[in-house]
């Protein structure tokens, strides 16, 4: 095994197919195929104005981690430059957050999936199912970067096509009337059932959160930029055509999703998608859909696999993680720390066993939270980068964002505003009280590191550290 810093050492094996495809599949998950369901209960139509209104915030985070890509594309991203622009303790706290937000996340995907396979084989205890899943999707990230990139195409494909799909036949049903569906099928079905805000300006707002967690994982190109064959090119195109994936599989999904069936007969813990192919009349219906969120559990579960590896390096070369999860095997993959996350993420086999209905709820209110933490990171760094350049002492990027630093203000100050909303629900809340546990956790092992000599801000190699840290 050899051990780098953290950008050096990765086989640069994922292309711009890939790279691209793992842009889209970040943006279509469970979060939209079985949580807009509770959203559209709580919201009616106007979830759609809120998907469109984090979509919108969602690109300016984008765009700012774009910025700080090209300026200097490393694999692990948000820890190195929250470690470069605001000090050691944050890039700690932010890999160590971020690999966390992945192996809860993976424990809920995992159980997710194994209830899936149940709708087919019920005899199959879910125990089984999670654990062949987990030893499947270990395999794939510890053969190499360009499995793990195959698999995740095909993933997305998956999920690409059936969004696709379904817009396509709910067009279908508004134009041509055909099925069931076609007969009460009207765009009027967008405000003509207690209005665009049926229940009130608040009680959209009070989506958001949910909004936000269908949107994790879009943050994963950066994780990608160590091993993007050409992240020059690779990574501005799939950020840059991010809009358009928000437009055409949520905002459009969701647009014709209510034309097509009145959005008072969807409610939570139902797919709306398996609700509507359902009306329309689509044959095995509920087992197309229960297919495709399989795919989208088996995805994300696939994702955290890879970050949580590429974290526990990136924390590692900074002496923020025992050296071991520093060294690659011999295809270039950091094998010992997915595989300790790994074996944790295996403890969602147990919790099969014992795990009661609001976990899943819980431990993805946590995943968000952790998430909001991600993004908040990316926007400071940020800010403080385009500060840095203002004043000469960085070079500006290849891909600026727009605006500067005005739309990372703005996209900070909604994420505060989405913190509030959480700290609001009673339902939610747990996640921040979740949170200030690990925020104890953190600050005693960040101590215990500076009381060992490790984590000090001249701990790396001087002529790894960065320009602006040597400044």
């Amino acid at each position: 095994m050899t051990s780098a810093a953290p950008e050096e050492g990765y086989e640069r094996g994922l292309g711009s197919r890939q790279v691209q495809m793992i842009a889209i599949g970040g943006a279509i998950g469970v979060g939209l195929f079985m949580g807009a369901g509770a959203n559209i209960a709580k919201a009616g139509p106007s979830i759609i104005l809120m998907y469109a209104l984090a979509g919108v915030v969602i690109f300016f985070i984008m765009r700012a981690l774009g910025e700080l890509l090209l300026y200097r594309p490393v694999s692990g991203s948000f820890a190195e430059y929250a470690r470069e622009f605001l000090g050691p303790f944050f890039g700690f706290v932010t890999g160590w957050t971020y690999w966390l937000m992945w192996v809860v996340t993976g424990m809920a995907e995992l159980t997710a999936a194994a209830i899936y396979i149940n709708y087919w084989f019920p005899s199959i205890p879910q125990w089984v199912s999670a654990l062949v899943f987990l030893v499947v999707l270990f395999g794939v990230n510890l053969i190499s970067v360009k499995i793990f990139g195959e698999v995740e195409f095909w993933f997305s494909m998956v999920k690409v096509t059936a969004i696709i799909g379904m817009i396509v036949i709910g067009l279908g049903v508004l134009t041509l009337g055909f099925s069931d569906a076609g007969d009460t099928a009207a765009t009027s079905n967008l405000w003509s059932h207690g209005g665009f805000f049926p229940n009130g300006i608040g009680d959209s707002l009070m989506t958001l959160q949910g909004v936000m967690f269908a949107y994790l994982a879009v943050e994963l190109v950066g994780v990608t930029a160590g091993e993007s064959e050409d992240p020059e090119k690779t990574l501005p195109k799939a950020i840059n055509t991010l809009p358009w994936r928000i437009i055409i599989f949520y905002v459009g999904a969701l647009v014709v999703l209510l034309a097509v069936v009145k959005w008072t007969e969807f409610s939570a813990g139902e797919s709306p998608f398996v609700h509507a192919f359902s009306k329309i009349g689509i044959p095995f219906a509920a087992g197309i859909v229960n297919f495709v969120v399989l795919t989208a559990a088996l995805s994300s579960c696939n994702s955290g696999m890879y970050s949580t590896g590429r974290m526990l390096r990136g924390l590692a070369a900074n002496s923020e993680a025992p050296k071991i999860f520093g060294m690659l095997n011999a295809r270039k993959t950091p094998a010992v720390g997915i595989t300790v996350s790994v074996a944790l993420m295996g403890i969602g086999v147990i919790l099969n066993y014992v795990v009661p209905e609001k976990a899943f709820e819980y431990v993805t209110s946590v995943a968000t939270a952790a998430g909001i933490w991600a993004w908040a990171m990316i926007l400071v760094s940020h800010i403080k980068y385009r500060k840095a350049v203002t004043s000469g002492r960085l070079p500006a990027s290849s891909f600026p964002a727009p605006g500067g630093a005005v739309f990372s203000w703005v996209a900070l100050i909604f994420l505060i505003g989405v913190t509030g909303l959480i700290a609001y629900d009673k339902d939610a809340r747990v996640c921040l009280y979740v949170g200030a546990v690990w925020a104890v956790l953190l600050v005693v092992g960040w101590f215990l590191l500076k009381s060992r000599g490790g984590a000090q801000p001249g701990a790396r190699d001087a002529q790894a550290e960065p320009e602006y840290a040597r400044k």
